[in-house]
């Protein structure tokens, strides 16, 4: 049984994909803002249709409530001429469904959600025997970014690319440090290792700088380098570089399980606080090295029993954000821990970045913005693929990678001979296994993996870098 709750409107010269969504939860809506304001032609298919019918009449795409892996359904929402089926509701088995009818009875690519571990351990086989382009799994996505925070505690985000070779690293410029004062470019001249600053956050307002642009004190600034200059970078300003050698986790979910087990491999102690007696057995079998505690992590008494002034860092996993946020502000009383905060909802934020949360993972954006970088790249007709795709500063800067797969008016030209959009930083280029902080005269080969940092958003194409 399905029903046509809205019957959608293609904008004028759309030249977008054609994708069907299945699942409104969480995920499932913020695919739907970020996919159809890129201007693709977007359906959704969900068996609550009061979402629908408010999802559909808020984003203007087509709304359809019935059961996604319906055959019937998914005929009713166009699946022969769809280029791309997104499977995100809350169960593994009915995302994978979905995708293997849509792969039987279409011809479109399919991406699915998929949490448990027990699939996850699976996910390659699944992926090629049901030929999937893509398994996503957000709490193993933002475990490892919180992973790679707590091996940079100085830090507030992460991110890789380069397929781990080089790191974009987010942190705040503390009063009376040394790089207060300094030009960009004469920071970059004191130090020994390449690191390039691409944005600079100031008083609400985000900044692609040149050499010239003066750092305060309070800024938040994103640069990029490999490991080893990050390390050599944050030793010059005064920084700590030493990874956390224990952390406190609240709640035993998913995330806990991919987090815990990540950094016992790195031989971090690790101590799970979680209500459920059950989970707690289980996750004792699961995570033998781990302490599993079975009470209230929301406990002020228990916290300070267990040792939360001790902890170096602390980690509230709950599924409800305002017991994060309100866990994270206890400890910043108390300890002197390392604090990451996961945070599901959107609502607030502007309230929510204005409290001292360390570091704010969005399990959301993390899974939507892999599947908008592979959206991204079937959208270009040419083979320069997007590899990486983030977004920073509350969605005003993305950094992109990109994949030179073929000679056109950006190779072979020096850099300094290249007109290139304004706002918009070229940052490094990936050759060979080797990073290179570019200078007007180096070159983009084919070949090349080349990350850039732009306020201009939307960028399909490594061509979409010139003026």
């Amino acid at each position: 049984m399905f029903e046509f709750l809205n019957p959608g409107k293609k904008k004028k010269g759309q030249l977008g994909l054609k994708i069907i969504i299945v699942g409104c939860g969480k995920v499932g809506i913020t695919l739907v803002e970020r996919l159809s304001r890129e201007g693709h032609d977007i359906t959704i298919i969900d068996q609550e249709g009061t979402v629908v019918t408010e999802i559909a009449n808020l984003y203007d795409v087509m709304g359809i409530m019935g059961n996604g892996a319906s055959y019937s359904v998914q005929m009713e929402a166009g699946i022969d001429e769809a280029d791309l089926i997104i499977a995100v509701t809350e169960s593994d088995e009915l995302n994978l469904l979905c995708c293997t009818i849509a792969r039987r009875v279409g011809h479109c690519a399919a991406i699915a959600r998929v949490r448990t571990p027990d699939y996850n351990i699976e996910s390659d086989y699944l992926r090629d025997k049901l030929d999937l382009a893509m398994i996503i799994n957000p709490e193993l996505e933002a475990s490892r970014e919180a992973a790679r925070i707590l091996l940079l505690p100085s830090a507030l985000e992460v991110n890789s690319f380069a397929h781990g070779q080089a790191e974009m690293i987010k942190f705040q410029v503390p009063e009376g440090n040394i790089m207060h004062g300094k030009t960009v470019s004469g920071l970059r001249k004191e130090l020994r290792s390449e690191v390039l600053i691409c944005a600079i956050e100031r008083d609400g307002e985000v900044h692609i700088p040149d050499g010239e642009f003066i750092i305060h004190e309070n800024d938040i600034l994103s640069f990029v380098a490999t490991r080893e200059d990050t390390i050599g970078f944050f030793d010059h300003i005064g920084f700590k570089t030493n990874r956390v050698k224990n952390t406190m986790i609240i709640g035993g979910g998913k995330a806990a399980y991919y987090l815990a087990s990540q950094l016992i491999k790195m031989g971090i102690g690790v101590k799970i606080i979680e209500i459920d007696k059950a989970r707690c057995e289980k996750l004792s079998i699961l995570l033998p090295k781990a302490i599993i505690i079975n009470g209230d992590g929301t406990d002020q008494d228990l916290l300070e029993e267990e040792g939360i002034e001790y902890a170096e860092s602390f980690v509230p996993l709950t599924g409800i954000d305002e017991e994060n946020i309100l866990l994270t502000l206890y400890a910043r009383q108390v300890s002197q821990a390392k604090v990451i905060t996961k945070i599901n909802r959107i609502n607030f934020k502007d309230v929510i970045s204005n409290l001292d949360l360390g570091s704010v993972l969005y399990p959301r954006y993390i899974t939507s913005e892999a599947i908008i970088a592979y959206v991204r790249a079937k959208t270009n007709s040419t083979s320069n693929n997007i590899e990486t795709l983030y977004h920073m500063f509350d969605h005003r800067v993305e950094a992109i990678e990109f994949h030179v797969a073929e000679e056109s008016e950006i190779t072979n030209v020096p850099l300094k001979d290249l007109k290139l959009k304004k706002d918009m930083l070229l940052c490094f280029i990936s050759r060979n296994e080797k990073i290179i902080i570019p200078g007007g005269h180096d070159r983009i080969l084919k070949g090349d993996t080349v990350m850039v940092v732009t306020r201009d958003t939307g960028f399909n194409d490594i061509r979409d870098i010139l003026e």
